[in-house]
């Protein structure tokens, strides 16, 4: 299991470790509508997804922001999203505020479905730990980064890479 802290102290993986060549796990969140998302809704797309604390904190947003200005530029064949445990309703306000409208912002809240699936829930914080994970358009895990540190930014420049890989 990937070995992460949270403001410098060691934290507790919850679920499977994703890795490169794995088949990408499904799983099920919400849509800022409360409608469901599942990996299936984007089949045939490279998806890249970034998982995250909550949008309401200095890094998280910035991250969001910086994958909505490169998804700007990735075109039409690539989704992002940003997965995170804060509220739908707040997803979506903060959205709206930031003016995000490339990367889309799922709510893992209900059951962790996607942070078990791919082995990013903190036990001891019930949110989500900072990681991207790129998929190819059959469902392929081609980029896999657990941010060692949750308060730290991911490796932009990586994940932009190995999503452009795939086009």
């Amino acid at each position: 299991m990937a070995q992460v802290t949270f403001k410098n102290k060691p934290v507790t993986l919850l679920g499977n470790e994703v890795k490169v060549g794995d088949k990408a796990p499904d799983f099920t969140v919400l849509a800022n509508d409360l409608s469901p998302v599942t990996l299936k809704d984007s089949e045939g797309k490279i998806r890249l997804f970034a998982t995250v604390p909550s949008l309401d904190t200095g890094v998280c947003d910035a991250e969001t922001r910086r994958f909505n200005e490169e998804a700007s530029k990735l075109g039409e064949d690539v989704v992002v999203y940003t997965v995170s445990v804060d509220l739908p309703f707040a997803q979506k306000r903060w959205c709206g505020a930031a003016g995000i409208d490339r990367v889309i912002t799922v709510s893992d809240h209900k059951d962790l479905s996607f942070g078990k699936a791919y082995g990013v829930v903190i036990e001891e914080l019930r949110l989500l730990a900072r990681a991207v994970f790129v998929v190819d358009r059959e469902g392929v895990v081609r980029y896999v980064e657990y941010v060692s540190e949750t308060t730290n930014h991911p490796n932009y420049e990586a994940a932009i890479a190995a999503v452009k890989e795939l086009l």
